[in-house]
């Protein structure tokens, strides 16, 4: 199973980035890793259910090219949030809702981080999310003309499904996307994940 934008993104985060994030988590560049392994498919999947919604892919599409599509560089986004700045916050609001504190809760079981870690964690990478799926849609003028809500909606749900095969991540995606919100969210299961997304996989 492949997951394209996730591996990529991943791919982008190693190196400097992923010090950097490892240090202002206070845990080891392994353990960084797996978190943000696990954080991404999170972030990217819950999109991905939101652009399946009723109107949900115009919205996020016109979020895209309004406030993402002229964004920095992955460095100088990476760089605002560690310094307190982005929109961090912001976005995860929209992208979980009221799950919010489920997406954390469900992070810091499956990756062996705190609730404090993994909410930190979610800011950090949600504007570098955002801003990495604008340019994919708009960076070049070829892309551009393609891009559409449509063709959003077809990227992510396809992404979706395929993160939604992967041991480990589907649990994760389950656990925190698809409880219908009347009862408090069992995460026990997910503790036992803990060792696929560091380094176990």
């Amino acid at each position: 199973m492949s997951a394209p934008l996730t591996n990529d993104l991943m791919t982008q985060l190693q190196g400097a980035p992923l010090q950097q994030i490892s240090q202002q988590l206070g845990v080891s560049p392994a353990q960084a890793q797996g978190a943000i392994g696990a954080a991404l498919p999170l972030l990217i999947g819950a999109l991905g259910r939101n652009a399946g919604q009723p109107d949900g892919a115009q919205s996020l599409f016109g979020a895209l090219q309004r406030d993402h599509a002229g964004a920095g560089g992955l460095d100088d986004l990476l760089g605002a949030a560690l310094g307190g700045g982005g929109q961090g916050e912001q976005i995860l609001g929209h992208i979980f809702g009221a799950r919010q504190p489920v997406a954390a809760q469900g992070l810091g079981a499956a990756a062996g981080l705190n609730g404090s870690q993994s909410s930190q964690l979610l800011k950090l990478l949600a504007p570098v999310v955002m801003a990495y799926l604008a340019k994919r849609l708009f960076a070049s003028r070829n892309a551009a003309a393609r891009a559409s809500p449509d063709a959003l909606s077809q990227v992510l749900g396809a992404e979706q499904r395929e993160l939604r095969q992967q041991d480990g991540v589907g649990s994760l995606l389950g656990t925190v996307l698809d409880r219908d919100g009347d009862g408090d969210t069992d995460l026990s299961d997910l503790a036992g994940l803990a060792g696929k997304f560091l380094g176990g996989r």
